[in-house]
């Protein structure tokens, strides 16, 4: 084979990587890739993060701690009903003698257990069909889009009321129902993100030099969208968590189990409203609200730390101006002159 082959200049000219330099010899330089343990270092930096990071292990510690703060069975039904929050009882009880505090320490195992399980399954089935649509194209991206859109334009809640109310009540029940109503949306995003990188020169390259498919995705690709994945998953979560309670709210999940959505459905069937007892409903409530705040925190640090024009005080300015409609520059804005060659 001579050194003028075609086949031998598109494999060396597809491997350098874009900015670096073509001359003969010149080593081809890597491709540009997201660092996921720098974006985790940049996230213990910022402090919408660790705001967020830290409600959250609080909670996932008591969580965990449950049996040991409050040891037996939280729905145990007592002779002590309706009562206020007080040193014996810290939130209370229900109109059936059950301890608030109890209840709302083990219905968080169950709920951020549902969550996270639903923020996983979700986003690692959006990423596997976000990859796939977005590498192969053609047949399979016309295919994996139709399914996509099938699930989008489904109405969310009455698919999960019917759903839930069919299969039988559980736990495993919930998950499934809420993977299989919440997964189109990650995909679709993640489609996007996928096909603009699938343009990439470095990809391109892995493809010229025989990559497997599953390497290029899962190597070259997935890499470079840590930040849109993270993302996708802390949306899931919070998700799963509240589309949980509201499922358990309207009595289609299993009530029989500690949650905080079976805690205000409880709550609600007791007349715990009507009949004032507000620390039946405000803890799980809250919990639920909490969670949700703290997950929406850590989403905006992520997004903030990607996007450099969320965190510069000019970028702020610019995007508050863009919304009122004028430029943030105090300068007048002079005339460009633009000189054409040759004119007389």
């Amino acid at each position: 084979m001579s050194a003028t082959d075609p086949a031998v200049e598109v494999r060396e000219s597809a491997v350098v990587a874009p900015g670096a330099a073509t001359t003969p010899g010149t080593p081809a330089q890597p491709p540009p890739r997201v660092r996921t343990r720098g974006l985790f270092r940049s996230l213990g930096r910022n402090r919408k993060a660790v705001v967020g990071l830290a409600i959250l292990v609080v909670f996932v510690a008591l969580a965990v701690l449950a049996p040991v703060v409050a040891p037996g069975k939280p729905s145990l039904i007592t002779d002590v009903a309706s009562l206020p929050p007080s040193s014996s009882h810290l939130l209370g009880t229900t109109a059936k003698g059950q301890d608030v505090l109890a209840l709302t320490l083990w219905g968080a195992r169950s709920s951020l257990l549902v969550g996270f399980l639903v923020g996983v399954a979700a986003s690692f089935l959006g990423v596997l069909v976000g990859l796939a649509s977005a590498y192969f194209g053609r047949a399979v991206d016309d295919l994996l889009s139709l399914l996509t859109n099938v699930f989008l334009l489904i109405p969310g809640l009455p698919l999960l009321v019917i759903l839930a109310a069919f299969l039988p009540p559980g736990t495993a029940t919930i998950v499934v129902v809420l993977v299989i109503t919440g997964w189109a949306g990650s995909a679709r995003v993640l489609r996007s993100q996928a096909l603009s990188i699938r343009g990439k020169d470095f990809v391109a390259a892995s493809v010229v030099t025989g990559e497997r498919s599953g390497f290029i995705m899962f190597r070259e690709i997935l890499p470079n969208m840590a930040s849109i994945v993270m993302t996708t998953f802390l949306g899931c979560v919070i998700f799963g968590i509240g589309s949980q309670a509201g499922l358990e709210f309207l009595g289609l999940g299993d009530v029989s189990t500690v949650s905080w959505g079976t805690n205000l459905y409880w709550a609600s069937n007791d007349g715990a409203l009507l009949t004032g007892d507000w620390w039946a409903f405000v803890p799980s409530g809250l919990c639920i609200a909490l969670v949700a705040f703290a997950l929406a925190l850590l989403n905006y640090a992520v997004d903030e730390i990607t996007n450099p024009r969320l965190r510069s005080p000019r970028g702020r300015r610019d995007r508050a101006a863009a919304a009122r409609g004028r430029t943030t520059d105090e300068s007048p804005t002079t005339p460009t002159v633009v000189a054409v060659e040759g004119a007389r």
